[in-house]
């Protein structure tokens, strides 16, 4: 598998998780782990950022429109998603 076919499986695969028009997926990393026989991979996209700040101090460290999230994406040889998870950069 190349990186562009990672890229479109777990494209594919995430594309619900976030309700924007564009939610500019990005693949981050890939890496082959030989001994498991599988594609480990960082990917990004945006969401809307739900935490809205509650005092006007709040505001000026979080008033961001939206929020990129990273998830770890396990991915075989035989293209399919195995396993997902959360991701701290």
């Amino acid at each position: 598998m190349n990186l562009k076919e990672l890229y479109q499986i777990a494209k594919t695969e995430l594309s619900g998780l976030s309700s924007l028009d564009n939610s500019d997926f990005r693949l981050e990393q890939a890496e082959y782990q030989k001994e498991e026989k599988i594609w480990e991979i960082v990917v990004s996209y945006l969401v809307e950022n739900t935490n809205k700040p509650t005092s006007p101090l709040g505001a000026l460290t979080s008033g961001f429109t939206y929020h990129r999230i990273y998830k770890k994406v396990k991915i075989d040889n035989e293209k399919n998603v195995i396993g997902f998870y959360i991701y701290e950069k």
